[in-house]
């Protein structure tokens, strides 16, 4: 079972309370540099605490103004050993698309960003999900998007057998498909 984030906690009761003053206030992020917007600050610096590294600031920045723009939760048990991460939800997309090459193209640039361009891919990629109703597991992202690019891009890997691990095309050689695809950099990383 995985550690809870209080910022996902808090991002999840803004979005239950239906607080659309602080969801606005946290999208204007959506775009800028993390961290440089001053009405995201009451929602997200209270998480962050003093020790907190830029990989992790950014990374809370980023997600709650990525979710301020598409607040549906990827809702899973902890016991489900199925990924949750973001391949899952982009292979959840392709299964709702008559056409999924858009995506798949999308998808692969996402993989291929570096961490400046990150911010850019995801919100384009959170845009398309937000489109198709697709949830993402938020908690997930925030912890992805901390490792992004190390550790021989595990994140990426994973992301990608999430996606590709349950395709047709293995699913019609009788491949099992991949079941746990989250990253192990998530207990280590606290």
């Amino acid at each position: 079972m995985t550690e809870s984030s209080p910022l996902i906690g808090s991002l999840l009761r803004l979005a239950a309370q239906e607080d659309r003053a602080a969801l606005a206030a946290l999208r204007r992020g959506l775009g800028r540099a993390p961290g440089t917007v001053a009405e995201m600050y009451p929602y997200v610096e209270p998480y962050l605490g003093a020790e907190s590294t830029r990989a992790r600031s950014d990374a809370a920045y980023v997600v709650a103004a990525l979710f301020a723009s598409h607040p549906l939760n990827w809702h899973r048990d902890d016991d489900d050993p199925r990924s949750s991460n973001f391949g899952a939800s982009f292979a959840r997309l392709r299964a709702r698309m008559a056409s999924s090459e858009g995506a798949e193209r999308r998808f692969t640039a996402l993989l291929g960003a570096h961490r400046e361009e990150l911010e850019h891919h995801l919100r384009s990629a959170v845009s398309l999900l937000k489109s198709h109703d697709v949830p993402v597991d938020w908690e997930q992202l925030l912890r992805d998007i901390r490792w992004w690019g190390g550790d021989a891009r595990r994140v990426e890997r994973t992301w990608a057998s999430a996606y590709w691990g349950t395709s047709e095309k293995q699913d019609s050689l009788g491949a099992e498909p991949a079941t746990n695809n989250r990253t192990n950099a998530s207990a280590t990383e606290e």
